[in-house]
């Protein structure tokens, strides 16, 4: 009875010591790509991506703004998209993404006058902007968008529209008074 009691340790120790060492050699790499292969020359660390050299530097500008604001660095996208001249002496279409994007940094960040006002200079710049669907319903921003292009019929009246004709609306601007007419005339 004691051989046998001997060799169930022995067993026991061949089968765990088998196991260990399976999994070894299934993540033994290949022999060609083995380190012994070329030990003087390792291999050569990857490029850094080269800049798209086809992007203007509003492109640049915008990419980096909208980068931040992805990541969630509003504040980040703010500062990116409202500093320097790149993206907003370059082509309208790229204007109206920087302003949108500056809304909706704006937005989020509670500032929504500011968001809505990023609003009305994008249609200022492009009358036929509009969001997509789902951004148009987004709580914060929605609002801010739908007010910028349907603004209050109170408001000022823009550029090359006439101005209000009603007797209680106030003038646009002030005007001289006029002299009362006599009774009669």
């Amino acid at each position: 009875m004691q051989r046998s009691f001997s060799w169930i340790p022995v067993l026991a120790i061949a089968a765990v010591a088998g196991c260990a060492s399976t999994p070894e050699s299934t993540t033994t790499p290949a022999p060609s790509a083995s380190p012994s292969a070329k030990p003087s020359t390792p291999a050569p660390a990857p490029a850094p991506p080269k800049p798209d050299l086809r992007k203007t530097a509003a492109e640049v500008q915008l990419d980096e703004g909208v980068a931040l604001y992805d990541t969630g660095d509003f504040n980040g996208a703010i500062r990116r998209l409202t500093t320097g001249n790149d993206l907003w002496s370059g082509p309208v279409s790229l204007q109206v993404q920087g302003l949108k994007y500056l809304a909706f940094s704006y937005c989020v960040t509670n500032r929504v006058a500011l968001c809505q006002q990023q609003f009305e200079k994008a249609l200022k710049l492009d009358p036929t902007f509009d969001l997509p669907p789902t951004e148009k319903t987004h709580p914060i921003w929605g609002p801010a968008f739908l007010r910028a292009k349907n603004p209050k019929p109170a408001a000022a009246p823009s550029a090359g529209t006439a101005a209000p004709t009603s007797p209680t609306a106030a003038p646009t601007t002030p005007k001289p008074p006029t002299p009362a007419k006599p009774a009669g005339q």
